[in-house]
């Protein structure tokens, strides 16, 4: 359908482009049949106009007929170019980067006019300020993005404030559903390192009683366990905890109601989950990951620093062992895989640190085999 839509576009084009270029080789043909009778009166002016801008819409037909297909398929082929270009850029970026190129374009515009009148370079320059100018407003509103958003953020923030400032929780924290289960939550509570509110969505609360009621053994006891520190924490008191019965009829996902729920009361949000984590990043909501709290207090391990483990398991790789820290730090051993089972001095190879925790690699000391 979208082919034949612009199929008939591109017809249509070329039939005015060819009525347009008889019309304006009609007084040219009205010179040339000067001699004749049929140019001595208007309506014979006037009939060759005609007929010369019908002929040539004609032909502008039959060209566009046969350029169309051609066209279509360039068009089409530059679009999909073009979308596949831009999907590695999000949203945001593509907005800015807009944005940036109009201001640079509106400011080459007008320092542009300054220079018009000026004998050969006049008319250069302007073009030249344009790309220069438009390029490096998409290139800065993209790079300081960061600073743009956030900018813009503070001041809706202020504007709401002003308006609703009941509805501002800039120091709640809504919980997820697997930080609520994995338990630790609990404990830095107790620690005194949480300041405001805990927010417990009631979205949240009914997939807990989901999974506690689930018939798989494993997430039934998860869900229970989930709702026992929930219990536990209100009990406690030493933090508080404010269940919301603000819902999003039209989502499905729990995590897409959380994003939209933390977006429309400026709240962060406390999880282990990485998706949600990077899911919430991408829309600008601030996200506190437990994972990565508890991988930055591990001790620092440098390469060249000596540790004193147990090989418990051969590695992905032939010949490894793997040992792990009393943090459950898993450190992969070149060639330990020999000494399983053993006590064993290793030397720190390299560190690698993620969000989904860290590992450690080392080779064993010369004088351990």
């Amino acid at each position: 359908m979208l082919e034949k839509v612009l199929r008939v576009i591109f017809v249509s084009l070329f039939i005015v482009l060819g009525v347009a270029l008889a019309n304006q080789a009609g007084p040219a043909l009205t010179s040339l049949l000067s001699n004749t009778s049929i140019t001595g009166s208007i309506w014979g002016i006037t009939l060759i106009s005609f007929f010369s801008m019908l002929i040539g819409g004609i032909i502008g037909g039959a060209a566009g007929i046969f350029a169309s297909s051609y066209l279509t398929r360039q068009l089409i082929s530059m679009a999909s170019w073009v979308e596949r270009s831009l999907t590695g850029f999000s949203t945001q970026d593509i907005l800015l980067g807009t944005l940036g190129l109009f201001l640079g374009l509106i400011i080459a515009n007008l320092v542009g006019l300054a220079f018009i009148h000026v004998p050969i370079i006049g008319f250069y320059v302007p073009v030249v300020l344009s790309i220069v100018l438009g390029y490096t407003g998409l290139r800065l509103s993209v790079g300081k993005k960061n600073e743009i958003t956030g900018w813009f953020r503070l001041r809706a923030a202020e504007g709401s404030a002003v308006r609703s400032p009941k509805k501002q929780n800039p120091n709640g924290k809504l919980l997820d559903t697997s930080v609520i289960i994995d338990g630790r939550i609990d404990d830095l509570c107790r620690t005194g390192f949480i300041e405001g509110p805990l927010i417990v969505p009631v979205f949240v609360l009914e997939e807990l009683q989901k999974i506690a009621d689930s018939s798989d053994i494993l997430k039934r006891n998860r869900g229970r366990r989930g709702l026992d520190i929930l219990n536990h924490m209100r009990k406690n008191g030493q933090t508080e905890i404010r269940i919301v019965t603000d819902d999003f009829d039209d989502m499905t996902e729990v995590d897409s109601k959380l994003v939209k729920l933390a977006q429309k009361m400026h709240c962060k949000i406390m999880t282990n989950d990485y998706n949600l984590n990077k899911v919430a990043e991408l829309q600008g909501v601030t996200v506190l990951n437990l994972n990565d709290l508890a991988n930055a207090l591990k001790p620092a391990v440098i390469p060249g620093e000596q540790l004193f483990v147990q090989l418990v398991k051969s590695g992905k790789e032939e010949g490894q062992g793997v040992a792990y820290l009393e943090d459950g730090t898993m450190i992969v051993v070149e060639n330990g895989h020999a000494a399983i089972g053993r006590e064993v001095s290793v030397t720190v190879t390299s560190v690698l640190q993620t969000s989904a925790g860290r590992m450690i690699f080392a080779r064993l000391d010369e004088n351990t085999l």
